[in-house]
């Protein structure tokens, strides 16, 4: 992907790497190494759901009863996703984890499918309790981040008047598929070598590009539907 000196200057791009530049202090004067790195980007696929849920509730409909079929779509999209990002998390915390255990899993009592958010709860309670407050302070930035580009580009933008609730339903997971397939494969080439500093900067970056590229498609495509 190609991006040009405006798609750096843009001001949710900004705030992007302002979140992304934490991790790079985060690796050169507070000692995190490739297991906070991975940590502290899974959590982000929390912070994209999070905020894809807000897109549904605000995405526009042709007739009012029309809201009445996000009564079905977001509570099927928080189990789902919901379920997808516990799991993907569970194996991030087992495979990086300091003690080579993941979350634990007892105490699974949530009626049927809700046993899935239940599992969420569960990898958030442990990953916070494993986390210093250098990598919370990362993750409100990555909320902070986020929320400033949907209040621009969704909101003010009016990207809302075009979303479609069923294809917000599965918009995160390519975004999240790809950011993490480079995360991990560079996560663990850090950790097989000891998580050298340049490495995890390498990391860093590579996601960070991988950001900015896939947040300026998105919002392009977004943009000139609503033009049109």
């Amino acid at each position: 992907m190609t991006l040009s000196k405006k798609d750096w200057l843009d001001l949710p791009v900004i705030a992007l790497l302002t979140a992304n530049a934490i991790p790079v202090f985060g690796v050169l004067f507070l000692g995190w190494d490739a297991f906070y790195i991975v940590l502290l980007y899974w959590t982000e696929n929390i912070v994209i759901g999070f905020y894809n849920v807000l897109k549904m509730v605000f995405a526009a409909v042709p007739h009012p009863i029309a809201h009445l079929g996000k009564l079905f779509l977001i509570p099927f999209f928080i189990v789902h996703y919901g379920g997808f990002t516990a799991i993907h998390g569970f194996f991030v915390l087992a495979l990086f984890g300091k003690d080579g255990q993941g979350p634990p899993m007892e105490g699974m009592n949530w009626p049927c499918f809700l046993v899935f958010v239940q599992m969420l709860f569960n990898v958030i309670k442990y990953m916070y309790s494993v986390i210093p407050p250098q990598v919370r302070f990362a993750v409100l930035a990555l909320f902070i981040s986020h929320g400033f580009s949907f209040v621009l580009n969704y909101l003010i933008k009016r990207e809302y008047a075009t979303a479609k609730p069923d294809k917000l339903m599965g918009s995160p997971y390519g975004r999240v598929v790809v950011m993490h397939i480079a995360i991990l494969a560079g996560g663990f080439l850090t950790m097989a070598v000891g998580s050298p500093a340049p490495l995890l900067i390498v990391l860093v970056g590579l996601k960070t590009i991988l950001d900015v590229g896939l947040h300026n498609r998105s919002h392009k495509k977004a943009a000139a539907v609503v033009r049109s």
